[in-house]
């Protein structure tokens, strides 16, 4: 394992009847961006949580630079939480003054932290605001601007994107490069898939609290069969059912989605579009990180389904 990661080992968490986690592995390298994708209730907040030490977990271990995580290096990580943990009538600069001491900064350290950062995240001329008079885009900035101000060594970001404009998109997705590049291991959630597949080095996809699927985008996009996009408007319907290895995926107009499976072969399909006319477009195309996810999570339920109905017989 690479020095300066965070290695998340086989954690679980039970609550009752409810199994939150379920031996979830994975780990976050120095600077790497890691996105930690999943449908609202699939483990992501406890498992963050779980690393941060707030939440116990019941088995498992969370590990830094390959010891075991202790209450001293918690105070080296940024946590930015989904539900936000501002001081809604204390303003801007004293809060972010008030969190770094908190953290271990000198007095006057601290303050010039809260500058730098504030004028970095383009809010330095509201620091003597108090956080309520904000926008939503811009206590979001605070809270980001919290969770950076002691100069972590891990950053630990819960939907930070959550509500945000585009410009903000673009200057807290910097921020969050600028820190990985100084080697900080970067981890956030997120629902804004295209911008998790533009953003991160590698994906966690996780369903039902367990880690379903892990890889680099490329590695993830390009599992599976192969796919061929063919433009041919003219086309029938039908016209590739009964090419070998050939799945249909989708047929919109002339525009028809293929998958190639074992013995299938591009120039037989290519073959038989130019049999039916013209061909616009003959591509080969990858499943974004949006249909990967939909797909994991339609297969996980139908596998419920399955046991479920198993079960019953």
């Amino acid at each position: 394992m690479a020095d300066r990661s965070l290695e998340i080992d086989a954690i679980s968490k039970i609550y009752g009847k409810v199994t939150a986690l379920r031996h979830m592995s994975f780990d976050v390298r120095a600077g790497e961006l890691f996105g930690f994708v999943g449908s609202n209730g699939a483990g992501k907040t406890t498992a963050m949580r779980i690393v941060l030490g707030v939440l116990a977990s019941d088995s498992g271990e969370v590990r830094w630079d390959g010891s075991p995580i202790t209450a001293e290096t918690r105070r080296t990580i940024g946590y930015m939480p989904e539900e936000r943990g501002l001081y809604p009538k204390m303003k801007v600069g004293e809060q972010l003054t008030y969190l770094a001491r908190l953290h271990g900064l000198p007095a006057a350290e601290a303050r010039r932290a809260a500058t730098v950062w504030t004028e970095r995240l383009g809010i330095a001329a509201r620091l003597d605001d108090e956080v309520q008079k904000l926008s939503l885009g811009n206590q979001q900035r605070v809270q980001l601007a919290a969770a950076l101000v002691h100069d972590p060594k891990i950053l630990v970001l819960d939907e930070p994107f959550s509500g945000l404009d585009p410009v903000a998109v673009d200057v807290m997705s910097q921020v969050l490069r600028a820190k990985a590049a100084e080697g900080v291991p970067v981890v956030f959630s997120s629902h804004q898939l295209d911008l998790v597949e533009r953003l991160c080095d590698r994906v966690g996809i996780v369903q039902k609290g367990r880690m379903v699927t892990c890889g680099t985008v490329g590695e993830l996009r390009g599992g599976g069969p192969e796919r061929l996009l063919v433009d041919a408007p003219q086309a029938p319907d039908g016209w590739a059912d009964d090419l070998p290895g050939v799945t249909v995926l989708g047929h919109d107009g002339g525009r028809t989605e293929l998958a190639l499976g074992e013995g299938a072969d591009d120039q037989t399909v290519l073959k038989a579009a130019l049999a039916t006319g013209p061909v616009h477009e003959f591509a080969r195309r990858r499943p974004s990180l949006t249909e990967l996810f939909r797909n994991v999570v339609t297969a996980d339920h139908e596998d419920a389904a399955q046991q479920a109905k198993g079960a019953a017989a």
